[in-house]
């Protein structure tokens, strides 16, 4: 797999976006929120967005530095989770499209 394959399987394909558009939407929300008043419970919801692999990368922080460590740690994770999902969600829609594009074809040749 090449960088224009990763690149498109992330980014470029509807499914991607929507899902990239959310996180960024819940994250912007975080931050507006944390700078107008207390923010409360608003940053869970990039963690669920991101959820699981947000909570591996969670539990990771935790065990490599503890409670001390620093939030910008669980930032990156939450990103690193967010942009891994997209690709996972990339090649799910492109597997689904190869196989929605060979099944017409499937029975024509059999004939």
């Amino acid at each position: 797999m090449n960088s224009r394959t990763l690149l498109r399987l992330t980014f470029a394909n509807p499914a991607s976006v929507v899902y990239l558009g959310l996180v960024g939407a819940s994250v912007m929300f975080e931050v507006v929120a944390a700078l107008v008043s207390d923010p409360g419970i608003v940053g869970i919801w990039p963690f669920l967005l991101t959820a699981p692999c947000s909570l591996l990368a969670a539990g990771a922080v935790d065990a490599i530095g503890g409670t001390h460590a620093s939030v910008w740690y669980l930032v990156a994770g939450v990103a690193i989770s967010a942009l891994v999902q997209s690709f996972a969600l990339g090649a799910l829609v492109e597997t689904l499209r190869g196989r929605l594009r060979a099944a017409p074809f499937a029975g024509r040749l059999r004939s």
